[in-house]
């Protein structure tokens, strides 16, 4: 009887797994300075095909923003602490000296949405200087977490 009443407990454990349905899997930036663009580029995509949410709860600069342009928005939500930093894209040649992209910060300002990208434009565009969205106008564009 023992044996048996074992069995059926494993097996009724074994259901509820399999009915449970899974979390809902995250991707949580809590600081994020950004960096080279290809690696997060593949990143994004990877979260993208995954059907993986995003929060932000932090920093996410530079590079960082372009989850922005490669997540769909419906998947992205920002907490109190979330801050996202724009500036225009540049390289470096091979003596270390950073030099303007224009054309990639064109590029890259039309893959912003439509709200940020406007939010980008009314502050002067993508230059050097780091622009920095944050509190109430971030709250305008994209939802808080919960």
């Amino acid at each position: 009887m023992r044996t048996l009443f074992a069995g059926i407990c494993v097996v009724a454990a074994s259901l509820c797994t399999v009915a449970t349905p899974p979390a809902q899997a995250e991707v949580r930036i809590l600081a994020s300075p950004g960096g080279q663009v290809g690696p997060f580029l593949d990143l994004f995509e990877r979260v993208r095909a995954s059907g993986e949410r995003v929060v932000i709860d932090g920093p996410c600069l530079s590079a960082c923003t372009l989850v922005l342009s490669m997540v769909p928005r419906e998947r992205i939500c920002m907490t109190r602490r979330a801050v996202l930093g724009f500036h225009a894209a540049r390289s470096m040649d091979r003596r270390g000296r950073m030099y303007a992209e224009p054309e990639a910060s064109g590029l890259v300002l039309q893959a912003y949405p439509s709200g940020v990208r406007n939010w980008i434009i009314r502050r002067g565009g993508l230059t050097s200087r780091l622009l920095l969205l944050r509190g109430r106008e971030l709250a305008a564009l994209y939802p808080t977490c919960r």
